[in-house]
Formats: structure tokens, sequence, C-alpha cells
């Protein structure tokens, strides 16, 4: 396994204005060289904002924002990623899309709904955890409440990078710095997570908090909170593999099934 390089994009939205937001990401990613990183990060509903008005913002996976997801991969030679509102078969869904630079495009649905916001009223939940194999690298993505359950992000020996997007308001933030390192710990792997700045359309605060932990909780990133900020960070797989081997913790964990 190569070091995968990532580039955190914390970034204010425009509220509910999809081609605003296309615009603005494409600024922030402008200065971003050819192959310079190997995946881009975007927030959580990264054009629209975190929005209950699904019928306003919703696409399709041939739509204009994971259009441009898929031309902005191949332009800059990495993955683009980040959650969007999609509409399918008259549902809508919180939907992680993952584009690659040859074109090929994975996702995945957001599990846990957050219901104090409406969520669940609003969107359907995803049934299957993803897991994504690319150089080299197995990693999951999980959007933003999802953090708060560890069950559905047990590591199973089957990936090495828990990867997160977020609209997690700022009035939680000390939930989301606790949280984070915990999982990477837990679960002996490397934790990436991009979470939005700014003030959106319901007047709720984001500071960013945008982070990459190893598999001790110890941060690998300083980005600075309540800034728009475009940092890249390199993964270097040697750390983590020594790691499993000298301390396997993982082999001492408990067994269990997921239903419902």
């Amino acid at each position: 396994m190569k070091k995968l390089r990532i580039t955190l994009i914390q970034s204010t939205l425009l509220w509910e204005d999809p081609e605003g937001n296309r615009m603005l990401m494409d600024e922030l990613l402008r200065p971003i060289r050819k192959g310079s990183t190997d995946v881009i990060v975007l927030p959580e509903m990264f054009n629209s904002g975190f929005t209950m008005n699904a019928t306003r913002v919703a696409e399709t996976m041939q739509g204009s924002t994971v259009s441009w997801m898929k031309v902005t991969a191949a332009m800059k030679r990495a993955v683009v990623c980040g959650s969007l509102v999609i509409k399918e078969k008259n549902r809508f869904f919180n939907r992680f899309v993952w584009a690659q630079p040859d074109g090929q495009i994975l996702y995945y649905d957001k599990r846990h709904l957050f219901r104090m916001a409406g969520e669940h009223s609003t969107y359907s939940a995803g049934k299957r955890r993803t897991i994504i194999e690319y150089k080299g690298w197995r990693i999951c993505p999980q959007i933003c409440y999802d953090l708060r359950f560890p069950v559905w992000s047990r590591n199973r020996n089957d990936y090495d990078l828990l990867l997160y997007v977020a609209n997690w308001p700022e009035r939680r933030r000390s939930a989301w710095m606790k949280l984070l390192p915990a999982r990477a710990i837990e679960n002996q792997c490397y934790v990436v997570a991009v979470n939005r700045v700014g003030t959106d359309g319901k007047n709720i605060v984001y500071a960013g908090d945008s982070v990459a932990y190893d598999m001790w909780g110890e941060p690998l990133t300083d980005i600075k909170p309540y800034k728009g900020s475009v940092v890249t960070v390199s993964l270097d797989a040697k750390p983590l593999q020594t790691s499993r081997q000298s301390f396997p913790v993982g082999l001492d964990a408990d067994a269990f099934s997921l239903r419902g």
C-alpha cells in the first residue's frame, strides 16, 4: 500500500444553491494541481447545505452535480467525494458519492438520519455499509450523525480508513471532537472527517473542526476552526500495519450481527 494523499475541503456553503456551490467548489479546487492528491473530500450536502427541502435541491445520479464530480475527478486526476440529496424511485437519500478519475461511481446512503432536524421524515435510510477499495486502501464512508453509532462503524478487519463528511453544528462540536479520535482508537484505523463552516439558511453556525487522526487517536492536521481551509494530509499504511501486528486488539473483538 502506498501513501494515500487526502485533501480536506472545509468550506462555507450557499443555502439550497447547487449551481452556486459547484462554482464555489471550482474556485476552492482550482489551486489543486492535477495528480497532486488522491482523494478530495467535500462536506455533507456540499451543494445545498443541510436542508430538509429535498424537492428543491434533489438531483439524480445522472444530474448536474454528479456529472460535475466526474468531470472534476478526471481533471484533477483524483477522487472527488461528498454527499448530496439524490432522488431515486420517488425517494430521497442523503447519499455519499465517490467519483473516481476513471469515471467509476460508488456510493453510500446515510444510515442514521438526524431525527431532531426531521431528516428521518424526509429521507430514506441506507441499509448497507459500503467499503471502497482504492489504491490498496479499504475505505469506509460515513455521514455526520453516523458518528454517534459505533456498532455501525465497527471495524471487522474490513477497512483501513473511516471517512466522515458532515454538517455538524458548532453547539455540539465537543461531541464531534471526542467521538472522532475514539473511532480511530477503537477501530485501529485512520479517521478523516470534513465538516463545513459558516452559517446556514436556518441560522445554524458551523465551526468546521475538520481533522485527520491516526490509529492511536493522535491528530495529523491542524485546521483552524471557523475558517475555510484546503488541507492535504498523507496517510502512511506502514504504521497502521505495524500497530495491528504489535497490538492486535481486533483479535479480541466481540462477534455480532446487525438486524433491521
